[in-house]
């Protein structure tokens, strides 16, 4: 009799450090990291279709290079990956002709991006580009594009335009599965610095 207690003793206590191990990855993926997929290739080459991220909602400050989601409702009413080039306040140009981006905190004074991680420089101006550059970002915005820059629908296109930092599902941290190769340590950080 003392052997059966025992293990139901045993048993309810495993179960509970399983149950309660559950509900805290539940809360933690529910409040503070979350899994998103990438679909298409606009963030080629550093993400590709079918990469799995992890991303963080916990962060509200974003700054240049941040690699977001952005589930802001409009045309296109899908979760956008992007890279916030140019946050509040600041200004953009973009040089399609000389394949440049320009930004800085006033109109007079912006300077040239050196982009490390683009797949070539923006040379095609989309026809939903309605934008008279340079432009400055409102207030509680985000100016994002695709790091695939001729083939992105992002802040330049009138489909998507300024983003509501409110609708910033959160940031990327890690991809932990390549679409191209699956789970690879090697590119197991985003950025490409």
């Amino acid at each position: 009799m003392k052997f059966y207690k025992k293990l139901v003793d045993n048993i309810f206590e495993i179960a509970s450090v399983a149950v309660t191990s559950v509900v805290a990855i539940a809360v933690i993926f529910a409040f503070l990291f979350r899994l998103v997929g990438v679909d298409g290739s606009s963030m080629v080459p550093t993400l590709s279709h079918k990469d799995w991220l992890i991303t963080s909602t916990a962060n509200s400050e974003f700054e240049y290079k941040d690699i977001v989601i952005v589930v802001q409702p409009g045309v296109l009413n899908e979760p956008l990956v992007k890279r916030v080039i140019a946050t509040e306040g600041q200004w953009i140009d973009v040089d399609y002709e000389n394949g440049k981006l320009f930004v800085g905190d006033s109109k007079d004074n912006m300077v040239e991006l050196t982009e490390n991680y683009i797949a070539e420089p923006a040379t095609t101006r989309p026809f939903s580009d309605l934008n008279q550059y340079p432009i400055q970002v409102p207030e509680n915005c985000l100016f994002v594009m695709g790091d695939n820059r001729n083939n992105s629908t992002d802040s330049r296109s009138s489909l998507v335009g300024f983003v509501d930092e409110r609708y910033v599902l959160g940031k990327a941290l890690y991809r932990i599965v390549s679409g191209e190769t699956g789970f690879d340590m090697s590119k197991f950080h985003i950025y490409n610095d």
